[in-house]
């Protein structure tokens, strides 16, 4: 496992080169994206922003006005298997190099990741206030009247922000490997169980 510094656009082959468990260090333009902004590029409408190469952040921030602009105190992830039904069309369709969130997707994104030269990132849940800290400023913001502030599509220019590699370009996933790994003990255990149960019963 490596630290490896990442900016965005990020390269097709710097992605490819990242493997499951690496920390990655984002810094350049990230794009917040939930169910609104996934639905409405699921449904074939343009994307108001360039995502080639880019980055997509499963989270509603928490915004204050800040003068003229805007300040972001909270912005930690979101569950991201709620854009299961979204995400493998739109890496292929828009060119997305980085999708981060929490709890990981589904198989279709695997495969998308896979086919795209794609990761996905896992952001540290609980952490929202430390998080909004790698954000250097709101470089804007689309889609805000339509779809309300959690909801909209804010371009945030982070340095130094950090997570894991969960899902990488070679379709590896941890949470497959954690829940074939819980799966094998759990098994162990019901079947230990029948097994004394069985002999406890036979003598």
């Amino acid at each position: 496992m490596a630290t490896v510094r990442i900016g965005l656009p990020a390269a097709e082959e710097s992605v490819r080169r990242l493997s499951a468990g690496d920390e990655v260090l984002l810094s350049g333009i990230v794009y917040t994206g939930r169910d609104r902004f996934h639905k409405h590029l699921a449904e074939g409408n343009a994307s108001p922003v360039d995502l080639r190469g880019g980055a997509i952040y499963h989270c509603g921030p928490v915004v204050l006005r800040a003068g003229q602009g805007w300040r972001i105190v909270a912005a930690g992830p979101t569950t991201s298997a709620r854009e299961n039904p979204y995400m493998a069309g739109i890496i292929r369709r828009e060119g997305v190099r980085i999708v981060i969130g929490k709890g990981g997707m589904g198989e279709e994104t695997v495969a998308a990741c896979r086919e795209c030269g794609c990761v996905y990132l896992q952001a540290v849940g609980g952490a929202a206030a430390s998080l909004a800290k790698c954000v250097r400023k709101v470089a804007g913001v689309r889609f805000l009247e339509e779809f309300g502030a959690t909801e909209a599509c804010w371009a945030l220019e982070v340095a130094d922000f950090p997570a894991m590699v969960a899902i990488d370009a070679s379709g590896r996933s941890l949470f497959a490997e954690v829940r074939a790994a819980s799966n094998t003990v759990l098994d162990g255990i019901v079947f230990g169980t029948i097994a004394r149960r069985f002999r406890a019963n036979a003598i």
